[in-house]
C-alpha cells in the first residue's frame, strides 16, 4: 500500500530565511516550486543526499490554510508527512475497510491525494499521495525519460548514475577493479 515516505513538509513564516537555512547550512538542493492561489500558499521541494525530500510551505496572503497552524508557532514547524502510494483508490478502500477517517480525497490529475487528520494519526497530519516520483524534481536532478543509467568517466574509473525508484538519480564512484567486478557479476547473472 505505501511505497515510502516521500517528504516531510515544514510550514514557515519566513520562506527566504528557511531556504537559506536548509540550502546553505544543510546542503539541500532546491527543486520545483509553485503557488496555490486557492489555498494562499507557496511551496518548494528540496532534495538531500540520498533523495530524501523536504518541502517548505509558507502563506502568501491572509486567509491561507496555514494561518491557524502558524498562529502559535514563532518560526513554524513540522506540518505533515507525505507517504507515496502506487494506488490512491486502493488506499482509500483500505482506509474505509479499516474505518480510518480521511479528508480532501482527490483522484484526478498527476497528483492524487488524501489526508488523515492529526487526531486520527498520533498528532501528525498525514498526506498519502499517488504520483510519478519525478513529478516535482528539477530536470538537473533526474535522468532523461526512459533512461535508467548514465556513466561518466573519471580519473579513477567512472561514476555510475542510476535512475532512483523514488525519483531523481543516485550515483556511485567505481574504481577500475570495481567496474571489472561489476561487469563479471552482470555477465554471470545473465
Amino acid at each position: 500500500m505505501i511505497s515510502r515516505i516521500d517528504h516531510i513538509s515544514i510550514a514557515v513564516k519566513d520562506i527566504q530565511k528557511a531556504k537559506v537555512f536548509f540550502t546553505t547550512l544543510l546542503g539541500a538542493v532546491p527543486g520545483t516550486s509553485g503557488t496555490d492561489e486557492r489555498l494562499n500558499f507557496f511551496w518548494q521541494v528540496f532534495s538531500t543526499g540520498d533523495l530524501t525530500r523536504l518541502e517548505l510551505i509558507s502563506p502568501t496572503n491572509e486567509g491561507s490554510f496555514l494561518d491557524n497552524f502558524l498562529a502559535n508557532r514563532d518560526a513554524g514547524g513540522a506540518h505533515h508527512i507525505t507517504f507515496e502510494t502506487p494506488d490512491i483508490k486502493a488506499m482509500r478502500q483500505f482506509l474505509d475497510q479499516n474505518k480510518i477517517p480521511y479528508f480532501d480525497y482527490h483522484d484526478e490529475g498527476p497528483w492524487k491525494e488524501l489526508f488523515i487528520h492529526p487526531k486520527d494519526a498520533f498528532g501528525i497530519l498525514i498526506q498519502i499521495a499517488e504520483f510519478a516520483p519525478d513529478f516535482y524534481l528539477a530536470d538537473s536532478e533526474k535522468l532523461p525519460t526512459h533512461k535508467k543509467w548514465e556513466i561518466e568517466r573519471t580519473e579513477q574509473g567512472c561514476t555510475l548514475i542510476l535512475a532512483h525508484p523514488g525519483g531523481g538519480k543516485a550515483q556511485m564512484n567505481l574504481s577500475k577493479s570495481e567496474i571489472e567486478a561489476l561487469i563479471d557479476d552482470l555477465q554471470r547473472a545473465c
